[in-house]
């Protein structure tokens, strides 16, 4: 266990490591961890680079808003999406849009582990599940 708690907090060092100025991990700093790492002389290099591909990605989605929509939503729209969740959380949002045509219609919008549904097919579901 001992070492399992060393390797986590050596992985998440590295996601720190990670970061730009602005907070944001990039490619950039992505790549520079990952050669210094090769460098280096470090135990259980597998299991670091698992759990700093882990965190890595955990934080990416924490920076991410993924709007999913029945149609492709404009530049505009997720230029607006992003600031208004970057307000929200403090922090840079960036905004990627997946069409999902079982939605109907609205959106949902999903940033590291938070969902916002505005969509009718869950507005259906919620409806259906207090029916039941």
């Amino acid at each position: 266990m001992r070492r399992d708690k060393k390797i986590t907090k050596l992985a998440k060092k590295l996601v720190e490591l990670s970061r730009e100025v602005n907070g944001v991990v990039t490619d950039a700093k992505v790549a520079e961890v990952l050669a210094g790492l090769k460098q280096a002389e470090v135990r259980h290099r597998l299991l670091v680079l698992k759990t700093y591909l882990y965190y890595v990605r955990r934080e990416v989605a924490r920076q991410t808003a993924v709007v999913s929509a029945p149609t492709a939503l404009s530049a505009e729209s997720l230029e607006a999406v992003a600031a208004k969740f970057s307000a929200v959380y403090d922090r840079p949002i960036s905004a990627e849009s997946r069409e999902d045509r079982t939605l109907i219609a609205g959106v949902r919008v999903r940033v590291g582990d938070d969902v916002y549904d505005a969509s009718i097919a869950g507005r259906l579901q919620r409806l259906a599940e207090s029916v039941h």
